[in-house]
């Protein structure tokens, strides 16, 4: 199977969710610049989940929660409550 995923110019890092694993399954979560963003490339729409984020370095997925480091901060963003969650 040819599988392509197509990343939003100027990300400085991403992760897709995998169908079947919780919230998000199928979209590409990016962090460009300041801002944590999510893709659906099946209805091509694009939507900011967090923005002032400060040096986003990494980001990855595990069920409805995507984990993420700023400077030198680690941060999750629980997705089914579309909030960030205070350590």
């Amino acid at each position: 199977m040819d599988f392509t995923v197509i990343v939003p110019f100027g990300a400085t890092s991403w992760c897709e969710g995998i169908i079947g694993d919780g919230c998000g399954g199928g979209r590409i979560f990016f962090t460009c610049k300041d801002t944590l963003n999510v893709y659906d490339p099946t209805t091509k729409e694009m939507m900011t989940l967090l923005e002032n984020l400060q040096e986003p370095q990494s980001i990855s997925k595990k069920r409805c929660h995507l984990l993420f480091t700023c400077k030198q901060k680690k941060m999750t963003f629980d997705l089914s409550k579309m909030s960030l969650i205070e350590d």
